[in-house]
């Protein structure tokens, strides 16, 4: 008997500390390095596309920039605005010192039991001379926000945009991780996984052969779409129902 009765849906509680908090949105697919290449290249790996849309961005309310001396003290970072800001160090602050950038979400976040929140840096959105640090926060009975930090890799100095995402949440059944166990087998062991490998083996080198003497169909196709369209080659099985090539989040709405 089919279970038709529909999922529970399940709510990410944001309760904003400020009456103006940043912008909350579902995470964006677009990168610029990843636009950059020819014919826009990278957008073909799905992995990448899944990671930078698996998740909510907490966007800049403006633009600043911050410059790190390479002292240990908080003052040796310094935090210019690219317009005067009076809220200024609500946001953005030298707090933890040693070269760390402290910027504040302002959202206390709740989730539902068993639920919590990786909190990081946009996935693959690169900055140059600095680092987002990243943490695991139990927002399922924590009353108080969290901050987002960055790390300067080096002395210097670093920019971000209005608009530009300093942190990125994802929501993560944490103790679930713990049931399981790794378990390291040949894979002569799993006749069915070792096929489709073989078989997709031989489709992949097949191709890349075809590729680099010029065959005309193989440079037509481009790039094998096994992955992206969820198909196993040569009929030795098939990629589940349940397997997705988009990802579409909710917007926040007001409850």
């Amino acid at each position: 008997m089919v279970d038709t009765a529909p999922a529970r849906q399940l709510e990410l509680e944001c309760y904003p500390m400020t009456a103006r908090p940043p912008d909350l949105v579902p995470g964006r697919q677009s990168r610029n390095w990843m636009d950059a290449f020819i014919s826009r290249h990278p957008y073909r790996c799905l992995p990448l596309n899944m990671a930078n849309t698996t998740g909510w961005e907490i966007l800049c309310p403006f633009g600043f920039s911050a410059e790190w001396n390479g002292g240990p003290r908080q003052e040796d970072i310094v935090i210019t605005p690219d317009r005067p800001q009076h809220d200024l160090d609500h946001f953005v602050t030298s707090h933890f010192s040693r070269g760390v950038l402290t910027m504040h979400p302002q959202y206390l976040f709740r989730t539902p039991p068993g639920w919590g929140m990786m909190c990081s840096g946009s996935p693959n959105h690169v900055k140059d001379g600095i680092q987002p640090l990243v943490g695991l926060i139990e927002t399922d009975w924590l009353p108080f926000p969290f901050t987002m930090n960055w790390i300067f890799t080096r002395p210097g100095r670093v920019t971000f945009e209005r608009g530009e995402p300093f942190c990125f949440i994802n929501l993560i059944e944490h103790k679930k991780v713990e049931q399981f166990q790794p378990v390291i087998r040949t894979l002569q062991s799993n006749p069915v996984m070792k096929g489709q490998f073989e078989a997709w083996n031989r489709a992949r080198t097949d191709f890349n052969q075809r590729l680099a003497s010029g065959d005309p169909d193989a440079a037509k196709e481009a790039w094998q779409r096994y992955y992206f369209k969820g198909e196993v080659p040569e009929d030795l099985g098939a990629a589940p129902a349940t397997h997705s090539n988009k990802r579409r989040l909710k917007s926040p709405r007001v409850g």
